[in-house]
């Protein structure tokens, strides 16, 4: 007569088989504490035991005292700054040609930016060193017609070929961004600007550029956050005068076996990433991304 019929029974064994949420958290918790957390205590604990007694932060004293890590300090941030400025520009150029200007193969190269980001950072050091080295192509081709004994370009050693290492290798990670904010942008609202007569200049300026800030933003904190940890353009350059933070930490530890200074280094580094990367996170969500 219309009644709802008899509800199902949970069968009893399911009822002992609930786990409070807590347990469930558990196990992630546990391998993260495992993973990460107990070898950064372990660092920082190092950092705080001095080799031959004394204070604990002996160790953080002596090294923000040496000129060596200011110097690695230094020059760790302004390549960082510098990069992230040329990747802001290049990567904002860029995205612009693709987005708006047709040509054929655009959709190509916009997939192929998702495949870049997969590459490791050495293999674009390694092409750099094949066209500017010592040996490479360009001071093969200047040998090869004028006979002098050596080429003329030796900049990938110094300070600015790292700069234009880096700048070549993160600029895609400010293009995947900024791709995605123009593929969004409403093209009505760049044809009405066009049909009153503006210029492309002041289009970009004013209705391309708004929109592109916060995807900007975004890319731009996350290159910065991964300049500043970039070991493997600086070691593969053979840039012997360059010495950013993870090239003083691996010094430290690898060449001259000095563990706890090692670890100061890696503590402020480390620092300075999380403080740049929850930057970049506050960044992002306001961007959307």
């Amino acid at each position: 007569m219309g009644g709802r019929g008899p509800a199902p029974q949970t069968p009893a064994g399911l009822d002992r088989l609930r786990v409070p949420v807590s347990l469930w958290a558990l196990p992630p918790v546990v391998v993260l504490a495992l993973v990460f957390l107990y070898p950064l205590a372990l660092v920082v604990q190092q950092s705080l035991t001095p080799e031959n007694g004394g204070g604990a932060f002996d160790a953080y004293a002596s090294v923000f005292a040496s000129q060596s890590f200011r110097e690695a300090l230094g020059t760790t941030v302004w390549l960082a700054v510098g990069a992230t400025a040329g990747c802001l520009v290049l990567g904002f150029a860029l995205a612009l040609v693709i987005a708006f200007v047709p040509f054929p193969g655009a959709r190509a190269v916009a997939r192929f930016i998702d495949v870049f980001l997969s590459f490791p950072s050495f293999l674009i050091t390694l092409a750099l060193l094949f066209l500017y080295g010592t040996v490479g192509m360009a001071n093969g081709l200047v040998t090869g017609l004028t006979g002098a004994a050596e080429g003329p370009f030796h900049f990938l050693t110094t300070p600015w070929g790292v700069l234009l290492a880096e700048i070549t290798y993160f600029t895609p990670f400010v293009m995947r961004p900024l791709l995605a904010a123009f593929s969004q942008l409403d093209t009505a609202q760049l044809e009405v600007a066009a049909g009153l007569g503006a210029r492309p200049a002041r289009i970009v300026r004013q209705v391309i550029l708004p929109e592109a800030l916060p995807a900007l933003a975004a890319g731009g904190s996350l290159v910065l956050v991964m300049c500043l940890n970039e070991f493997g353009i600086v070691l593969f350059t053979g840039a012997k005068d360059v010495t950013t933070l993870p090239m003083l930490i691996y010094g430290k530890a690898i060449l001259e076996s000095d563990y706890p200074a090692a670890c100061v280094v890696a503590v402020v580094n480390i620092a300075i990433s999380v403080g740049l990367f929850g930057l970049y996170r506050v960044v992002g969500k306001r961007a959307g991304a």
